[in-house]
């Protein structure tokens, strides 16, 4: 199943990289933003059921281990492909 990110995700994750860099560091930012891609492009198209139901209908939530980020997508089965509609915080 192909990943697609939404705008609206890509954009997430640069709000993420931006805030991270800085509060902490840019070197910590991109770590935690290529991680965010790398579980979500690793886990979801083999297993597209992995996340909860999402509080919006038709949308599911993955939850990355390990950091405070959920990923909002959702399955369009017909054109065999999740999209990630939101990346937020936990918070």
């Amino acid at each position: 199943m192909q990943i697609k990110w939404t705008d609206e995700s890509v954009t997430d994750l640069d709000e993420i990289e931006s805030y991270i860099a800085e509060e902490n560091s840019p070197l910590v930012a991109i770590d935690i933003v290529l991680r965010v891609i790398k579980v979500v492009e690793k886990i979801l198209p083999d297993h597209p059921g992995a996340g909860r139901p999402g509080r919006v209908k038709g949308t599911r939530e993955f939850v990355i281990d390990g950091i405070p980020f959920t990923a909002v997508y959702r399955q369009l089965e017909k054109q065999n492909q999740l999209q990630v509609l939101r990346v937020l915080h936990d918070a």
